[in-house]
């Protein structure tokens, strides 16, 4: 049974995964991260105004609103803030960041207190019925570690839709036709959701977990939102929202992008020559939304000391402008050659301890790694030398 009989058509915006109050260990307190917390604020701004050009119904966000049931009370305050501003019913599930346990955020005075009116919790397994010929359910987390299939057991308990309504599911969690932790019981079966749909018990699943925007099985009704916001550099497709349009004629389901950040990981650059480090250079000049932009590099192949300066000073001058830049050298050796000493002019003493070094450089471990460290602050040194 794909949809209803002569149901009207249903539109909602689908979300999840906003964990506010996420941190980031590489982005810095005082400019990187206070615009990277602000920009998950605004995301809930952004949807809420695609919700309004799109005239959602409601919003349904599919679990880990927050970080932690540990967040402060400003991050809730803030969140619930930019909640207030977004033109249709919003419906929160508890995910596994924010399960709905003793301790939950959403049972926190700041949070009971202040919540808006059009802002509700999904803390039950008990359909809501948003108005005639449409009913929402969720699966919330009570804790963090659940030890059953909490949307698999929910779909298959409730009854065939009758004609003329349409039942969405919001749930949180891995599949089993994704992930590979098979001994998970917490994963939820694609296969009963998917019977699910086709006996109408339930016409679209909204999940949150997996960052990544992802359409599940074969029906195209189950649907990974993704975060609005990047998280991480393995995510795919990210930082979008979902306007889900159910009808009688089926599920369409269109990404909608409100992501401002952008994660970017080059798994491999080689560097052995001055080209290699231009290159390297003009690529991280020419990224865009630098202020908004995290990069990693895992850089491999040798370079003199005086490129490896260069190298570095490249980096440098990229932490200057982007959010953040991560760097992995392990792969990267750093060998002094005749031309990096060729302007130095050193004598006695000096050039004695300037070849004992070049010799150490050229052995393995610490002892190696020190004297190449050595060398390359020598050149730079010599380089900056009036």
């Amino acid at each position: 049974m794909a949809a209803a009989p002569h149901a009207r058509p249903v539109r909602i915006l689908h979300t999840a995964d906003w964990q506010l109050g996420m941190t980031r260990h590489f982005l810095s307190e005082d400019d990187a991260q206070p615009k990277f917390t602000q920009a998950r604020f605004e995301a809930i701004r952004a949807l809420g105004r695609v919700a309004g050009e799109e005239r959602c119904e409601a919003v349904v966000v599919s679990g880990d609103v927050f970080e932690s049931n540990q967040v402060d009370r400003r991050t809730v305050m803030r969140a619930l803030d930019a909640l207030a501003e977004v033109p249709a019913p919003v419906f929160l599930l508890p995910g596994n960041h924010d399960p709905l346990d003793a301790g939950s955020v959403y049972r926190s005075r700041a949070f009971v207190d202040h919540r808006p009116a059009h802002v509700t919790v999904l803390e039950g397994e008990t359909p809501l019925t948003l108005r005639p010929g449409l009913e929402l359910v969720g699966a919330p987390w009570t804790s963090k570690r659940p030890l059953r299939d909490l949307v698999g057991g929910l779909v298959q308990e409730l009854p065939p839709c009758p004609p003329g309504l349409v039942r969405i599911c919001v749930g949180h969690g891995g599949v089993s036709a994704l992930s590979g932790a098979r001994d998970d019981p917490a994963q939820i079966d694609i296969a009963g959701v998917e019977r699910a749909i086709a006996e109408g018990r339930i016409h679209f699943l909204a999940l949150g977990d997996r960052h990544s925007t992802t359409s599940v099985g074969k029906s195209g009704r189950v649907w990974y939102a993704g975060t609005p916001e990047p998280t991480d550099y393995d995510e795919v497709d990210p930082g979008n929202v979902l306007v889900v349009e159910l009808g009688p004629d089926g599920a369409k389901v269109t990404p909608r992008q409100v992501g401002r950040w952008r994660f970017t990981m080059r798994e491999r650059v080689d560097l052995a020559s001055v080209e290699d480090v231009v290159a390297l250079e003009e690529w991280l000049g020419a990224l865009d939304a630098k202020d908004r932009t995290i990069v990693k590099l895992r850089l491999a192949g040798q370079l003199s000391l005086q490129l490896r300066a260069r190298l570095d000073e490249a980096l440098h001058h990229a932490r200057e402008l982007l959010a953040a830049v991560e760097v992995c050298d392990a792969a990267l050796v750093t060998v002094p050659d005749d031309h990096d000493f060729s302007q130095i002019e050193l004598a006695g003493f000096a050039r004695a301890g300037v070849d004992a070094l070049r010799a150490a450089a050229r052995t393995e471990g610490d002892v190696g790694a020190t004297a190449r460290d050595a060398l390359a602050l020598l050149v730079r040194l010599a380089e900056a030398k009036p």
